[in-house]
Protein backbone atom coordinates (compact mmCIF):
# COMPACT_ATOMS: atom_id res chain seq x y z
CA UNK A 1 0.00 0.00 0.00
CA UNK A 2 0.78 3.69 -0.50
CA UNK A 3 1.79 4.38 2.88
CA UNK A 4 3.98 1.02 3.45
CA UNK A 5 5.91 2.06 0.60
CA UNK A 6 6.51 5.80 1.82
CA UNK A 7 7.93 4.12 5.02
CA UNK A 8 10.13 1.86 3.79
CA UNK A 9 12.34 4.79 2.31
CA UNK A 10 13.33 5.84 6.32
CA UNK A 11 15.95 4.14 7.96
CA UNK A 12 17.37 4.32 11.76
CA UNK A 13 19.65 6.97 12.70
CA UNK A 14 22.28 6.13 14.49
CA UNK A 15 22.84 8.03 18.17
CA UNK A 16 26.06 9.94 17.94
CA UNK A 17 28.95 12.51 19.28
CA UNK A 18 31.38 13.99 17.56
CA UNK A 19 34.19 10.86 18.41
CA UNK A 20 31.31 8.30 16.90
CA UNK A 21 31.24 10.45 14.21
CA UNK A 22 34.75 11.04 13.22
CA UNK A 23 34.99 7.65 13.64
CA UNK A 24 31.83 6.22 11.46
CA UNK A 25 31.53 9.02 8.94
CA UNK A 26 33.67 9.46 5.61
CA UNK A 27 34.05 13.35 5.39
CA UNK A 28 36.68 15.50 3.41
CA UNK A 29 38.06 18.56 5.89
CA UNK A 30 35.70 21.09 4.97
CA UNK A 31 32.64 18.56 5.74
CA UNK A 32 33.81 18.19 9.31
CA UNK A 33 34.43 21.59 9.50
CA UNK A 34 30.80 21.90 9.08
CA UNK A 35 30.02 19.54 11.78
CA UNK A 36 32.33 20.69 14.11
CA UNK A 37 31.23 24.29 13.64
CA UNK A 38 27.63 23.85 13.89
CA UNK A 39 28.00 20.30 16.50
CA UNK A 40 30.60 22.02 18.99
CA UNK A 41 31.18 25.79 17.78
CA UNK A 42 27.48 26.62 18.09
CA UNK A 43 26.31 23.88 20.44
CA UNK A 44 23.37 23.38 17.95
CA UNK A 45 21.44 19.87 17.35
CA UNK A 46 21.71 18.56 14.18
CA UNK A 47 21.33 15.22 11.97
CA UNK A 48 24.32 14.13 10.00
CA UNK A 49 23.85 12.47 6.93
CA UNK A 50 27.41 11.34 5.12
CA UNK A 51 29.12 8.53 3.73
CA UNK A 52 30.06 5.36 6.67
CA UNK A 53 32.99 3.20 7.17
CA UNK A 54 30.63 -0.06 7.20
CA UNK A 55 33.80 -1.82 8.32
CA UNK A 56 34.00 -0.29 11.94
CA UNK A 57 33.41 -1.93 14.59
CA UNK A 58 30.52 -0.41 15.56
CA UNK A 59 28.63 -1.05 12.44
CA UNK A 60 29.90 -4.72 11.96
CA UNK A 61 28.19 -5.16 14.73
CA UNK A 62 24.96 -4.91 12.91
CA UNK A 63 23.63 -7.57 11.44
CA UNK A 64 23.24 -7.19 7.75
CA UNK A 65 18.98 -6.48 7.83
CA UNK A 66 20.06 -4.12 10.78
CA UNK A 67 22.40 -2.39 8.65
CA UNK A 68 20.27 -2.50 5.38
CA UNK A 69 17.54 -0.91 8.02
CA UNK A 70 20.07 1.80 9.13
CA UNK A 71 22.11 2.92 6.02
CA UNK A 72 21.22 3.85 2.16
CA UNK A 73 24.09 3.13 -0.12
CA UNK A 74 26.50 2.88 2.73
CA UNK A 75 25.28 6.57 4.05
CA UNK A 76 24.48 6.99 8.17
CA UNK A 77 22.18 9.19 9.41
CA UNK A 78 23.83 9.99 12.98
CA UNK A 79 21.74 12.37 15.56
CA UNK A 80 24.60 14.69 17.58
CA UNK A 81 24.19 16.54 19.96
CA UNK A 82 20.91 16.06 21.36
CA UNK A 83 22.06 17.07 25.32
CA UNK A 84 23.55 16.09 28.67
CA UNK A 85 21.20 12.86 28.14
CA UNK A 86 22.25 11.93 24.53
CA UNK A 87 25.72 12.64 25.53
CA UNK A 88 25.70 10.09 28.03
CA UNK A 89 24.11 7.64 25.61
CA UNK A 90 26.58 8.22 23.20
CA UNK A 91 29.74 7.72 26.14
CA UNK A 92 28.05 4.84 26.76
CA UNK A 93 27.73 3.25 22.78
CA UNK A 94 31.28 4.06 22.71
CA UNK A 95 32.99 2.66 25.74
CA UNK A 96 30.77 -0.65 25.25
CA UNK A 97 31.51 -0.61 21.85
CA UNK A 98 27.53 -1.18 21.12
CA UNK A 99 25.86 0.83 18.34
CA UNK A 100 22.46 2.10 19.38
CA UNK A 101 20.56 2.70 16.26
CA UNK A 102 16.55 3.64 16.91
CA UNK A 103 13.28 4.99 14.88
CA UNK A 104 11.44 7.53 16.53
CA UNK A 105 9.34 6.99 19.59
CA UNK A 106 5.83 7.78 17.62
CA UNK A 107 3.59 6.15 14.94
CA UNK A 108 4.17 6.78 11.62
CA UNK A 109 3.21 9.80 10.51
CA UNK A 110 2.06 11.42 13.81
CA UNK A 111 4.99 14.19 14.76
CA UNK A 112 7.47 14.32 16.92
CA UNK A 113 7.19 13.79 20.77
CA UNK A 114 8.59 16.17 23.10
CA UNK A 115 7.72 14.69 26.74
CA UNK A 116 7.12 10.92 27.81
CA UNK A 117 3.19 11.59 28.44
CA UNK A 118 2.77 12.60 24.70
CA UNK A 119 3.76 9.23 22.97
CA UNK A 120 1.22 7.15 22.27
CA UNK A 121 0.24 4.37 24.69
CA UNK A 122 0.84 1.24 22.17
CA UNK A 123 4.21 3.03 21.41
CA UNK A 124 4.85 3.20 25.59
CA UNK A 125 3.53 -0.27 26.03
CA UNK A 126 6.27 -2.37 23.60
CA UNK A 127 9.03 -0.11 24.82
CA UNK A 128 11.38 -2.16 26.81
CA UNK A 129 12.39 0.82 28.87
CA UNK A 130 11.26 4.67 29.09
CA UNK A 131 13.28 6.86 30.24
CA UNK A 132 11.35 10.75 31.20
CA UNK A 133 14.47 13.30 31.20
CA UNK A 134 11.47 16.27 30.94
CA UNK A 135 10.39 18.57 28.31
CA UNK A 136 12.92 18.96 25.15
CA UNK A 137 14.93 21.55 25.02
CA UNK A 138 13.56 22.60 21.49
CA UNK A 139 10.01 21.64 21.71
CA UNK A 140 9.24 25.11 20.46
CA UNK A 141 10.34 24.12 16.95
CA UNK A 142 7.63 21.59 17.20
CA UNK A 143 10.03 19.54 14.91
CA UNK A 144 12.37 16.66 14.97
CA UNK A 145 16.09 17.62 14.49
CA UNK A 146 17.51 19.14 11.05
CA UNK A 147 18.87 16.29 8.75
CA UNK A 148 21.77 17.81 6.70
CA UNK A 149 23.33 15.70 3.98
CA UNK A 150 27.28 16.90 4.48
CA UNK A 151 28.37 15.76 1.03
CA UNK A 152 26.03 17.77 -0.75
CA UNK A 153 25.19 20.43 1.92
CA UNK A 154 21.43 19.56 0.73
CA UNK A 155 18.54 19.47 3.78
CA UNK A 156 16.91 16.16 3.92
CA UNK A 157 14.63 17.68 6.70
CA UNK A 158 14.26 21.24 7.43
CA UNK A 159 13.79 20.88 11.53
CA UNK A 160 14.65 22.31 14.91
CA UNK A 161 17.59 25.29 14.41
CA UNK A 162 17.21 25.42 10.62
CA UNK A 163 17.55 29.06 10.77
CA UNK A 164 20.27 29.25 12.81
CA UNK A 165 22.13 26.18 11.39
CA UNK A 166 21.25 28.08 7.90
CA UNK A 167 22.98 31.18 8.73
Amino acid sequence: NEHRNAREDEINAMIGDWDIHEAVHVLDQRGRDIVRALTIDHDLPLGTIAPCRPDHPLLRKLTPDAYERSSKFDTIAMLMNSGPFHAEICRLSRDQGHPIFGSSANRSLTGTKFRVEDIEPEIQDIANICIDHGLRKYHLYKASSTLLDIESMTVVRYGACFEIIAD
